[in-house]
């Protein structure tokens, strides 16, 4: 479009000419916001398997906490008593694979060793076979 120059319709020929290039553009951010969806998806998967990891640290720590404080304090049995107080706050999916070592040992202070296996938000992507420590002691406890 050829746009004249006069005193009347100069800004008018330019907004005209704007106007007209905007309607070639119509739908373009739809189509550019159709293209990056699958990388929003995918990084939302990735920050949501950040928050299991975080979360599966969380969950180790207490449970090898909860364990040495339970079996340090268990008159009979301890080490069930510890495995019992380990187990019983893990959700099912990190339940399922938890690896509970207690050892009293011949020292002042009882000892918990947690292993979790974090779970896999989409089993297929990408599995990641990761597993979280966690270490817990507590001061024996004289039964007398």
């Amino acid at each position: 479009m050829t746009t004249t120059r006069t005193a009347r319709s100069g800004i008018r020929g330019r907004i005209t000419a704007l106007r007209d290039r905007r309607d070639r553009d119509r739908g373009q951010v739809a189509v550019e916001f159709l293209g990056m969806t699958p990388f929003i998806i995918l990084i939302m998967l990735v920050l949501w398997e950040c928050a299991l990891i975080g979360y599966t640290f969380s969950l180790a720590g207490n449970a090898a906490d909860v364990g040495a404080r339970k079996g340090s304090g268990a008159e009979y049995g301890a080490g069930a008593a510890c495995q019992a107080g380990a187990r019983e706050d893990l959700p099912k999916a990190w339940a399922d694979g938890a690896e509970v070592r207690c050892d009293g040992g011949s020292g002042r202070l009882y000892e918990t060793t947690v292993t979790l296996k974090v779970p896999v938000l989409v089993p297929g992507l990408f599995d990641l076979d990761t597993e979280i420590k966690g270490r817990a002691g507590s001061p024996q406890e004289d039964q007398r």
